[in-house]
């Protein structure tokens, strides 16, 4: 199968880079160079360098030319998911509580919501082989006519609860990890009979227009949540589209 011209173009640049030839700071070779190297029109040589630019791999200055990034060191991809972490599962819920409250001072702030909005709490208990491992509670703007149904909710993660509302590709998550010392009603649920600390993660959903719609707190027994996260420039995947593009 061949590659269309200017993925091989941004290939053939991607591997200098990774491989030291090009550095950051180093001027990529001029769309002259590249159209005649590659005996192609201007057109595909712009859209493999576009191709580059959106990967993070180059930046362009007008009328200077195109140069390799300097890789920022500081971003990583953190995997989370509420159900599976690094080292455990949760096999089983227990659904503790739904109600329908008014918000306190730190709700209203958090969901951008007045004092008489009604809010839906949900608790759950997460276990892993029979033992209790995570306290978790979850924060929904109420919605009048919308049905809180305890199967759909007992095993969902945070983005499934508020999916009726709204794509789930169009919701925007905010994550806040942090440790703190569980409080006793914290303790009681967790078993916890000494000072081991918990993680806490809080997650915040927004809709398309930047409204939050939700908020949840999950609180981890420390010995049982590891999170993993990591920095890598990935591989450019060739999408079905260009796989039928080579094709043809």
């Amino acid at each position: 199968m061949r590659l269309p011209i200017y993925l091989k173009i941004a290939k053939d640049i991607k591997e200098k880079i990774k491989n030291g030839e090009l550095k950051p700071g180093d001027a990529i070779y001029s769309e002259n160079t590249l159209c005649k190297t590659y005996k192609a029109s201007r057109m595909t040589v712009r859209r493999g360098l576009a191709l580059l630019a959106n990967e993070g791999y180059i930046y362009s200055i007008p009328g200077k030319g195109n140069f390799v990034r300097e890789p920022d060191n500081n971003i990583y991809t953190l995997y989370y998911d509420e159900m599976k972490n690094f080292i455990s599962s949760v096999d089983k819920t227990k659904l503790l509580e739904v109600n329908i409250i008014l918000p306190n001072y730190k709700l209203m702030n958090s969901l951008q919501i007045t004092k008489n909005k009604k809010v839906v709490v949900i608790r759950r208990l997460f276990f892993t082989e029979g033992e209790p491992v995570a306290y978790d509670v979850k924060y929904l703007p109420y919605c009048k006519g919308l049905p809180i149904v305890e199967k759909e909710i007992r095993y969902a993660t945070f983005p499934e609860m508020v999916a009726k509302n709204t794509s789930l590709f169009a919701i925007k998550k905010e994550l806040i990890i942090y440790a703190q010392i569980p409080d006793e009603e914290t303790k009681k649920y967790l078993n916890i009979y000494n000072e081991l600390p918990l993680m806490v993660v809080e997650q915040k959903l927004y809709n398309r227009e930047g409204k939050p719609i939700g908020l949840g707190i999950t609180y981890f027994r420390g010995d049982y949540c590891k999170l993993y996260a990591e920095s890598y420039f990935s591989e450019s995947k060739i999408s079905e589209k260009y796989k039928n593009q080579a094709e043809t």
